[in-house]
């Protein structure tokens, strides 16, 4: 099996495409957010044209007034696994899903368990204090999970500071421990897998993250989350926390121009593109691609292929 990985707008996306069309295989998505449905355009999903010709899994599986979490994402993606191999073809995974990606390579994480009283009291603090300031206490007992953290991932910020408040301990020093011991107890999981990484300097993935909103906000992106506020069952305070989404809601509510949203989701996506950076950095077996600016889709691809050669023998 396949996995490529990479920050936002890296190309992996394109990459697991061409690739699945070469070997005949079938792509699993490893995204928080494409598995929402009508949730298309700020979530760069691939085009129904691509997915007429690749099969894809875990793309469009529930509702956006739903929740999904990690563990519902590591049983979808083994039914998955089991539905491809059934089929005879290869396996290709993609995302930039750091703790989704984890799972997949690791197991689950055992953390303890949710305190509904503890959760409750640190909404209740956000609602008064505001986001930023969880996110800089979190900064202060746990500097590791905040810089893996982004600002405004109010879920995880939230369950970071639930996991201290309930042990003592940060939810980092749980994550390392789940690391070594998925790796001790469950050598051969990762060993399934070759692992891609598509790497690009830090001032070009910036450009192309600018290109990309442009490029959504051009595409209807406005009338997309407006059509969504428009339905029946209100969105899910994960999918209502999308990069993309949740800064439209603002512009659409009056809290800023358009302009400003669009700069915001920008500067959002970015901040995403670090902190996936970091997580990656942890990541072992990955054999990295750097990607040069003029290199073409069909460039890459070749290279992807050599790689895989090499590997294989």
């Amino acid at each position: 099996m396949i996995l490529i990985l990479g920050v936002t707008a890296s190309g992996k996306g394109r990459l697991a495409f061409e690739l699945a069309k070469s070997l005949d295989a079938e792509i699993i998505s490893i995204d928080s957010m494409k598995v929402y449905r009508r949730m298309d355009i700020g979530t760069a999903k691939p085009s129904i044209q691509d997915r007429r010709q690749v099969r894809y899994h875990l793309i469009d599986i529930i509702e956006p007034s739903d929740s999904f979490s990690v563990g519902a994402f590591h049983e979808e993606a083994l039914q998955a696994i089991s539905r491809i191999k059934k089929s005879g073809k290869r396996i290709i995974a993609v995302g930039g899903t750091a703790l989704y990606i984890k799972a997949l390579l690791y197991g689950l994480f055992e953390g303890p368990a949710a305190d509904p009283q503890v959760r409750e009291q640190l909404k209740q603090r956000q609602g008064i204090e505001g986001l930023m300031e969880l996110y800089r206490e979190l900064a202060a007992i746990d500097p590791v999970a905040a810089e893996r953290i982004d600002p405004n991932d109010s879920k995880r910020i939230i369950r970071a500071l639930e996991v201290y408040t309930i042990t003592g301990k940060p939810i980092s020093s749980f994550q390392k421990q789940w690391e070594t011991h998925s790796e001790q107890a469950e050598p051969n999981l990762i060993d399934n897998w070759t692992i891609i990484g598509l790497r690009r300097e830090r001032t070009e993935t910036a450009s192309r993250i600018n290109k990309r909103v442009k490029k959504m906000i051009l595409a209807g992106l406005v009338d997309e989350v407006k059509s969504l506020l428009d339905e029946e069952k209100p969105l899910s305070r994960q999918s209502r926390c999308a990069i993309g989404y949740a800064e439209i809601i603002q512009y659409l509510n009056g809290r800023m121009d358009l302009r400003d949203a669009t700069e915001l989701i920008k500067k959002n996506t970015r901040r995403l593109a670090k902190s996936q950076r970091t997580w990656f950095k942890t990541f072992r077996n990955v054999n990295w691609l750097d990607i040069h600016t003029d290199e073409s889709d069909e460039q890459i691809l070749i290279r992807a292929r050599q790689l895989l050669s090499s590997i294989d023998s």
